[in-house]
């Protein structure tokens, strides 16, 4: 499905819809080409969901966390765009940092994908003339709460 959002402000309401939705296991698998709005969307997704103050990009720390109460359930931010090979994310511990937490993956393709997980939500945006186009392909548990 795809979805036009031609400003910051429907950027930010679409963050507001996934974050309202949001469960521990989900992962938000965030697509597209460098500028075209993933960090955007995240911090839209993470201010949502309850956090106060500035969201840093994940691309040097490669993962950030959010733990409640600062958020309404724990939530890991990753940046995989500087991993060479999948198995990276498996060095990083990715696994542990997820337990009970909801992710959402930036370049998640540099970490091996997720699109497997019934608890993925992948969404490739592109650039759209001053806007974007987000692509949504939602995973078997995201039928039935789509934004």
């Amino acid at each position: 499905m795809k979805r036009e959002l031609p400003d910051l402000e429907a950027m930010a309401r679409f963050g507001a819809g996934i974050a309202a939705v949001l469960r521990p296991g989900d992962v938000v698998a965030l697509s597209g080409g460098l500028g075209a709005g993933k960090t955007t969307l995240a911090r839209a997704i993470i201010a949502a969901l309850g956090h106060e103050g500035e969201v840093p990009s994940p691309s040097f720390a490669i993962v950030e966390l959010y733990e409640h109460p600062r958020v309404r359930l724990p939530l890991v931010h990753a940046d995989f765009y500087r991993l060479a090979h999948p198995e990276e994310a498996e060095e990083l511990g990715l696994d542990d940092y997820r337990d009970g937490a909801a992710l959402i993956a930036e370049w998640p393709e540099h970490a091996g994908g997720f699109a497997d997980e019934a608890g993925c939500l992948s969404i490739s945006l592109e650039i759209s003339g001053e806007g974007r186009i987000a692509i949504v392909e939602p995973g078997a548990d995201w039928l039935g709460r789509l934004p």
